[in-house]
């Protein structure tokens, strides 16, 4: 039996991963997928309470990689009222030649933030490169980290559009953000029209519900949009996403298990053969781009990039010898 490294939250956080490191590494993740190197089971979950899951979430990614690893992520949106994190979970790390178990680690941080380096992917595939107007909708842990992400790939961005049905949410949101996104005007919106209006991408970061409001409607959008629901279909009118362009999402596989539960991606939203590629095909070059029109995404977070984002971890942990081992 071999030592596991244990890493918390504090000690991930202290690797100082920058979101460029984390939009290359998923992005990779996302073009083996495509090329057929990676063992992607649809996530699978428990729901104890209403509006509330427990995902296990499996990967194996091949190629020159070679990582195996499984989430268990919970999503808790009563929790924002408890003064507690909505998204929690811990990341394993196994050896892909034994199965034995190698880490342990806080997945907090990792689903943070891979989830906004997936956006950051899709922009770069998806949006126009010279986009100056970002909106985000939702100014939680996934309007910070989508933003950073929004950063890196659209050099031009100079205005930020924010809202949250919470005052108190744009306060925090733009003492956290305005240091670190410098570069950028910020415009706190009344409401969620105003927050659209112009906007060359627009991310919307709600929780995820089991009746969506689907408040945003197409008729607020530019004709060239690009529209990432990081919320599974709380947020966008079906219209939005099937209408008037392509719809991608981040793994056909996922997006089409979940809706066959019958309670998310319901009601016109897209089915498989309206689907024009996931990010995999995207990235793997077997699909192109497209840059014009109104772009739907729906990026549900896969295991892929919990596995390339704890490979960077880990190889960061062993190279400054941060973590504890403890015995198996």
């Amino acid at each position: 039996m071999g030592d596991v490294l244990w890493l918390s939250q504090a000690e991930v956080e202290s690797l100082n991963v920058s979101m460029a490191e984390l939009v290359d590494a998923v992005e990779e993740g996302f073009k083996l997928k495509g090329e057929g190197k990676v063992e992607l089971p649809a996530k699978i979950g428990v729901h104890a309470r209403k509006d509330c899951y427990i995902h296990a979430m499996p990967c194996w990614i091949g190629g020159d990689v070679d990582v195996m690893g499984i989430k268990w992520a919970a999503g808790y949106p009563s929790n924002q009222a408890k003064g507690l994190p909505y998204i929690n979970g811990i990341w394993c790390m196994n050896d892909c030649e034994t199965g034995m178990l190698k880490a342990v680690m806080d997945a907090n941080w990792m689903t943070a933030y891979r989830t906004g380096a997936a956006s950051g992917v899709c922009a770069k595939y998806m949006a126009d490169p010279d986009s100056e107007v970002v909106s985000i909708i939702g100014l939680g842990v996934q309007g910070r980290t989508n933003l950073l992400a929004m950063q890196e790939v659209l050099p031009k961005m100079k205005r930020v559009q924010i809202y949250d049905i919470f005052p108190q949410q744009v306060e925090k949101y733009l003492a956290a953000m305005q240091p670190q996104v410098s570069g950028a005007e910020f415009v706190n919106c009344p409401d969620v029209e105003s927050c659209v209006k112009d906007a060359d991408v627009v991310i919307t970061c709600a929780p995820i519900l089991e009746k969506p409001e689907r408040f945003v409607r197409s008729s607020w959008l530019k004709e060239d949009v690009l529209a990432i629901a990081v919320d599974y279909d709380s947020s966008f009118d079906a219209d939005i996403m099937i209408e008037n362009g392509p719809f991608v999402c981040d793994d056909k596989n996922q997006y089409l298990s979940t809706q066959s539960w019958g309670v998310y991606f319901q009601g016109g939203y897209p089915l498989s053969d309206q689907i024009y590629a996931d990010m995999g095909e995207l990235c793997a070059g077997i699909y192109e781009p497209v840059r014009k029109g109104t772009r739907g995404a729906v990026l549900m977070g896969i295991a892929s990039h919990d596995i390339m984002t704890g490979r960077l971890l880990y190889k960061k942990a062993l190279e400054k010898g941060i973590g504890t081992w403890v015995k198996a």
